[in-house]
């Protein structure tokens, strides 16, 4: 098929997932009349996730556009430990694929000159330019590429996130009434483990059994019939499971070391461009941030200047967390690794919230990292699985999975 030239856009985005679509949102809200393609090889944006975040994580401006895409949202939350049961007064609030779909949808339909191209696969992406597998060619002032997790390009791995969770339908009202992010009272295995429970209504609650293990290797069977144990053991009357949602995240102590932008490339968003949480695998804030920041910089300036102070920043938070991620993995035995977060769970609300927000400041760090250690830290450990390199420094210049 001859190559065509459609009629030039203000950006192209490639990838059709979380990133993406905030982008695409926060461009409409603060730029009436800019011109969006967006690109995506499914039928549907967002694929088949829920992505959760603490209310606080979000900036006032992104709010506006934000807020249409909630699902469900609650007032506070819980987390069990053996020695520390807490609830948290801090909003959260939930956002389902399917929604996201359909506020991106309307959005780009009220959008004129905006488009959507979806069941079409990009096979070349430059930083003004994006070709089609039938052959044509889109152009635009500004590309950005997002792509999720597979896409992550790392030297070492510290580690996996893995979790499947089953959304059910209860015989009876729910027995919790606020999400319980934590469940780590049940057996511990394959690393850290805990059940997580997010009730949407009063007879429907997701339950997600969620690892942070040393391997990628998942037993779909198993953990479906161990979160049904769980719940009849907790209350949860199951008439039936409605839905499920599997993954593996890699959590990584290094990322390579790849311009962001480079040289004639576009601009790289979503867990490909490392704009994620390397040790909880939230997105969403992150992605909430840099899609504020692309539709208030100014377009003539955003490749050369903005997106590299944007970088620069997630860069300075990446650090410290890949070296929080090797210290949990390396300096603690599998078994041993509830007592790090139990311990963390014991920071003050707000330094919770900024570390899932990924906007640490220093006196945050210091909580984090100083007084007594978590009971099974190990120095000869920590010495031994760093290879003999312990810096963390080798960071992707520039993150992408919810924990759910």
């Amino acid at each position: 098929m001859a190559t065509t030239a459609q009629p030039e856009l203000d950006f192209l985005l490639v990838g059709g997932g979380l990133g993406n679509a905030l982008i695409a949102l926060a461009l409409f809200a603060r730029r009436p009349g800019v011109k969006v393609g967006l690109v995506e090889q499914g039928r549907a944006l967002g694929g088949n996730h829920l992505w959760c975040f603490h209310a606080g994580d979000v900036e006032e401006e992104a709010r506006e556009f934000v807020s249409p895409l909630v699902s469900a949202q609650w007032p506070r939350y819980e987390v069990r430990f053996p020695e520390l049961s807490r609830t948290l007064e801090e909003p959260y609030a939930a956002v389902r694929s399917e929604r996201l779909d359909e506020v991106v949808r309307a959005a780009f339909a009220a959008q004129r000159g905006s488009r959507l191209f979806l069941e079409c696969r990009a096979v070349h992406v430059t930083d003004r330019t994006v070709k089609l597998e039938d052959g044509r060619e889109l152009r635009a002032r500004h590309v950005i590429e997002s792509r999720g997790p597979e896409a992550l390009s790392s030297s070492e791995r510290a580690g996996y996130q893995k979790f499947l969770g089953l959304e059910v339908k209860l015989k009876r009202p729910s027995p919790i009434s606020h999400p319980v992010l934590m469940d780590a009272l049940v057996p511990q295995r394959d690393g850290f483990r805990f059940l997580y429970a997010l009730p949407f209504s009063s007879d429907r609650v997701l339950l997600e059994d969620t690892y942070f293990s040393d391997d990628k290797h998942l037993d779909r069977a198993r953990l479906e019939q161990e979160i049904l144990e769980y719940a009849a053991k907790s209350g949860f009357e199951v008439e039936c499971v409605v839905r499920e949602e599997v993954g593996i995240l890699p959590l990584p102590t290094r990322l390579r070391h790849v311009p962001n932008p480079a040289p004639g490339g576009p601009l790289v968003a979503g867990y490909q461009g490392a704009w994620f949480h390397p040790v909880t695998g939230y997105s969403f804030p992150v992605a909430a941030r840099l899609a504020c920041a692309v539709a208030r910089a100014e377009p003539d300036t955003l490749r050369e200047r903005a997106w590299p102070r944007l970088v620069r920043e997630q860069r300075a938070q990446l650090r410290f967390c890949l070296l929080l991620n090797k210290l949990f993995f390396g300096a603690f035995a599998p078994d041993q690794r509830r007592n790090v977060i139990e311990r963390f769970y014991r920071l003050p609300p707000e330094s919770v919230r900024r570390f899932y927000a990924m906007s640490l400041s220093h006196a945050d760090r210091a909580r984090i990292l100083c007084g007594r250690p978590p009971r099974g830290f190990s120095l000869s450990r920590a010495l031994s699985s760093s290879g003999g390199d312990s810096s963390p420094s080798s960071v992707r210049s520039t993150p992408g999975g919810a924990l759910s």
